[in-house]
């Protein structure tokens, strides 16, 4: 769901104070990006922040043999790539766009200075990461702890609450994820993930198209996550 104005919920953005917002911006310069393009490359030395202003991205890492594992999802309002900005190490992770990206770009010496300067975004920034890390722990948790069709069950269900329409039927979601995308995010093949969809279709809980699904069932789909 969408939170303050058009910004994703719990995105850096909706965090801040329209002031905030309004001199972050000012700072910054737009730039687009295709549906497919990287906005950046995991090892690259940072020189630049983004923030999307519309669009959503994936996050995700390449192992050595090549596979694709997703790490996040971010929509309107996400920052990308604060941590290099702050601790000058290379990007820990690739960005690419799952759909046409409109965001601004600052450059990393204006983005610090922003935060020296405005310390309620730079608490913002903090309570964001510690957000962050609390969330890739319980996906460790969830690793080890829950069978592939829960794994399914939590991403969509997160997909569905951050990004979720409601419609005549339920929960519509349009994030333009494949199916191998899903897969490299629960962390399990594309037959094991498919196979969880179709039975959570047969269940009554979803309904999928081309890259859009409807949840059908919310209760049982937490229920099936394993959520209270």
């Amino acid at each position: 769901m969408t939170g303050s104005g058009t910004f994703t919920a719990g995105e850096f953005m909706a965090r801040l104070r329209s002031t905030d917002r309004d001199e972050l911006t000012a700072r910054s310069r737009p730039r687009r990006w295709p549906a497919g393009a990287s906005l950046f490359l995991e090892g690259e030395q940072s020189s630049t922040v983004v923030v999307i202003a519309t669009g959503r991205v994936k996050v995700f890492q390449l192992t050595e043999d090549g596979e694709e594992i997703v790490l996040a999802v971010r929509g309107a309002g996400a920052i990308l790539g604060e941590l290099s900005a702050i601790d000058g190490l290379p990007r820990s992770a690739s960005v690419a766009a799952l759909e046409p990206v409109v965001a601004h770009v600052l450059r990393v010496e204006s983005f610090l200075e922003f935060l020296d300067t405005h310390a309620h975004a730079a608490v913002a920034l903090l309570q964001l990461t510690v957000e962050r890390l609390r969330d890739a722990d319980r996906k460790r948790v969830e690793f080890a702890a829950y069978d592939t069709p829960a794994r399914v069950a939590q991403r969509i269900l997160e997909l569905a609450e951050r990004f979720g329409e409601p419609d005549a039927q339920g929960t519509r979601i349009t994030v333009a994820l494949s199916q191998d995308e899903l897969a490299g995010w629960v962390g399990a093949s594309r037959e094991a993930v498919a196979k969880a969809l179709r039975t959570l279709r047969d269940n009554g809980q979803l309904t999928t198209g081309r890259r859009t699904m409807t949840v059908l069932d919310l209760d049982g789909l937490r229920r099936r996550a394993g959520r209270p």
